[in-house]
C-alpha cells in the first residue's frame, strides 16, 4: 500500500504531492469544480430577499453577482400570522427580476430557499404557489434545524475545521449550531428570537428582556460545553460589529473575521443604547431598515454573551447562502485551504506568468527555515498573488496590491494576516512604505516583528521575480545564515550568471539590507 506524505497546517493535515508539494494538485479546472462556475442562490428571509451568484470553483467563493432587497416579509407577523402585504408585493417583484437575471446569466444550479417568515406564515403556501406561477422558481422551505446546519456550513467555507458555536440571526428567527472542529455540525437549535418577532411582544422593554432571557437560557441548556469562540452570522450582528469598529476607531473596515472580546461587545451595546440611531446609522453606513432592528438584536446578543461566556466572538460574512454552495462542493474541494485556492485561482486568471508563484515560493523559502505552518501558508499565498495586479498603473501598483490583499473577499485569513499579506505585496513593488499612501494605523493589527518579516518577504519576492521569469531555483539558490549575518546567492548556471544584472543585484542587496546581512554572491563569472 502506497503511503502519502503529509504535513500539518492550520487547516489540518496537508497532503504533499510529489510534484506539487504543499500546494496540492490544482482542482479548479477539474469537471466537478467547473460545475460550480455559476451557482445561484436566492435567499428569501424574513427581512431581506437576496440573489447571490457564486463562482465557487476555487473553494473560496467569489461573488459574481450580489443583490439584496429589504422587503420585510416578516414585519407584523406576531400580530397577524401572515406575511407583510407590502413586503410580499416587493418580494414578488424582486423574485421576478432575479429569475430573469439568472436566466440571462445561464446560472445552474439555481437554489431558491425560504426561512422563518415563509415557513411559519399562514399564507406561506399561497405565496410559494404565486412565486412558482409568475417566475417558475420552486421555493425550498428550510426548517430551523436545517437553517442552522446550512449557516454552520457557511462558516466552514471560511474556516475549515472551525470549532465553536455559530449563532445566525434573521428577522424572525435565531439559530445555534455546534461546530465540532472536524468539519462536522453537531447539536442544532432554533428559536423565534429574531428582532421582527420580538417587536410583537407586549409589555414593553421589561417583558421583551424577560422573554429573551428565558429563551436564551433554554437554548444554551442544550449545549454541554461553553464555546471558546462564538461565530456570528446575520445582518443585525454585522451592523453591531460596524458600530463596534466605529466606537473603537478600528482601522480595517472588513467585517469578515472581525473579532471582539465579550467586554467590548457589552460596552458597544451600552454605547448603542445611549446613541442617536439616525446619527449612528449615517456614521456606519447601515441602512435605516437594518438599524431599526439593532436595539433588539443587541439585547439578544447581550444575553447570549452573558450565558455562553465565550473567550472570543468572530463575525462571519458567510452564512446560509455560502452553506448551500458548500453542499455542492466535493469532499476533496471542501478540504482545501480557501486562502491558497483563492490565491492560486487569482494567479491562473490574472498573472503574467501563471505557475511562477509556486517556483518563487521554493526560491524564497530558505529565508524562513523556522517558519510555522501558519506563516508558510501566508508566504505561499503572497508568492501566488505577487503578480496578479500587474495591470495597475506602476505608480500605484504597490497600493493596489495592498488594498487587494487586505480588502479582498478571502476566507481563512485573520485581520492581522491580511495586513501581513498586504505589506508583503506592497514591498514586492515598493521598497519604502513612506512613498505610498499606506495607512500606518493598520500596523497596530500586527506585532513589530511581523511588520519586518513582511518587508523581508516582499523584498525577497521583488528580487526573485526580477532574477528570472523561469524557475529561479534552476539558476540560483538563496542561503541565509542569521548567526553570521550572511545572505548568500549561489549562481548555478551560465544563464543564472547572465540574469544577475545590475537591477537584480541591486534588489539582492536591498534584501540583504532588510535582513541586516552581508550580501555574498558565489559562482559569479
Amino acid at each position: 500500500m502506497t503511503q502519502r506524505a503529509t504535513a500539518s497546517g492550520p487547516m489540518g493535515p496537508v497532503e504533499l504531492h510529489p510534484e506539487w508539494g504543499p500546494f496540492g494538485v490544482p482542482l479548479f479546472d477539474a469537471p466537478e469544480a467547473q460545475a460550480l462556475k455559476r451557482v445561484g442562490v436566492i435567499d428569501i428571509g424574513s427581512n431581506s430577499v437576496r440573489l447571490v451568484v457564486f463562482d465557487g470553483a476555487a473553494r473560496s467563493p467569489a461573488y459574481f453577482y450580489n443583490e439584496k432587497i429589504l422587503c420585510g416579509l416578516g414585519a407584523g407577523f406576531s400580530q397577524t400570522g401572515r406575511l407583510n402585504p407590502e413586503g410580499r408585493v416587493r418580494a414578488l417583484a424582486a423574485l421576478r427580476r432575479f429569475a430573469a437575471l439568472t436566466r440571462g446569466m445561464g446560472v445552474a444550479p439555481l437554489l431558491t430557499v425560504a426561512t422563518a417568515a415563509v415557513r411559519d406564515a399562514e399564507d406561506g403556501p399561497e405565496f410559494r404557489a404565486e412565486v412558482m406561477a409568475e417566475t417558475g422558481l420552486s421555493i425550498r422551505i428550510v426548517d430551523g434545524a436545517e437553517e442552522a446546519r446550512l449557516s454552520a456550513q457557511g462558516v466552514l467555507v471560511g474556516w475549515p475545521g472551525a470549532e465553536g458555536l455559530i449563532c445566525d440571526i434573521g428577522g424572525s428567527s435565531m439559530e445555534l449550531a455546534q461546530l465540532t472542529g472536524d468539519g462536522q455540525v453537531g447539536m442544532r437549535q432554533t428559536s423565534s428570537l429574531g428582532p421582527l418577532k420580538l417587536m410583537g411582544i407586549k409589555g414593553g422593554k421589561k417583558a421583551i428582556r424577560a422573554h429573551i432571557k428565558s429563551r436564551v437560557t433554554e437554548l444554551v441548556s442544550h449545549f454541554e460545553t461553553r464555546p471558546k469562540r462564538l461565530f456570528l452570522v446575520g445582518g443585525s450582528w454585522r451592523a453591531i460589529a460596524r458600530v463596534d469598529m466605529e466606537r473603537r476607531g478600528y482601522p480595517l473596515k472588513v467585517l469578515h473575521e472581525y473579532r471582539m472580546k465579550p467586554k467590548a461587545i457589552l460596552d458597544t451595546i451600552k454605547y448603542i443604547a445611549k446613541s442617536d440611531l439616525e446619527e449612528l446609522r449615517a456614521r456606519t453606513g447601515t441602512s435605516a431598515e437594518r438599524m431599526k432592528l439593532v436595539p433588539l438584536a443587541s439585547e439578544v446578543l447581550k444575553r447570549l454573551v452573558r450565558e455562553l461566556q465565550p473567550q472570543e466572538v468572530a463575525i462571519s460574512s458567510y452564512g446560509i447562502r455560502e452553506g448551500l454552495l458548500y453542499e455542492q462542493m466535493t469532499p476533496a474541494l471542501r478540504q482545501r485551504d480557501p486562502l491558497i485556492e483563492a490565491a492560486r485561482h487569482a494567479e491562473a486568471s490574472s498573472a503574467r506568468m501563471p505557475g511562477f508563484g509556486r517556483a518563487l515560493y521554493y526560491f524564497v523559502e530558505p529565508l524562513f527555515p523556522r517558519a510555522r505552518p501558519e506563516k508558510r501558508r501566508l508566504i505561499r499565498a503572497a508568492c501566488l498573488l505577487h503578480d496578479v495586479s500587474w495591470r495597475a498603473h506602476p505608480d500605484y501598483r504597490a497600493e493596489v496590491c495592498f488594498d487587494n490583499a487586505t480588502r479582498a473577499n478571502l476566507g481563512g485569513l485573520t485581520h492581522g494576516e491580511r495586513v501581513f499579506l498586504g505589506l508583503a505585496l506592497l514591498h514586492r513593488y515598493k521598497g519604502n512604505r513612506a512613498a505610498t499612501n499606506f495607512d500606518e494605523a493598520l500596523l497596530q493589527l500586527i506585532p513589530e516583528d511581523k511588520v519586518k518579516e513582511a518587508e523581508i518577504l516582499g523584498r525577497a519576492m521583488r528580487f526573485g521575480a526580477m532574477f528570472t521569469v523561469e524557475k529561479p531555483s534552476d539558476h540560483g539558490a538563496l542561503r541565509y545564515r542569521p548567526q553570521r549575518h550572511e545572505l548568500i546567492l549561489t549562481l548555478k548556471t551560465d544563464q543564472g550568471r547572465a540574469l544577475f544584472g545590475e537591477v537584480a543585484e541591486a534588489r539582492f542587496r536591498a534584501l540583504a539590507t532588510a535582513l541586516g546581512a552581508e550580501p555574498i554572491v558565489e559562482g559569479a563569472a
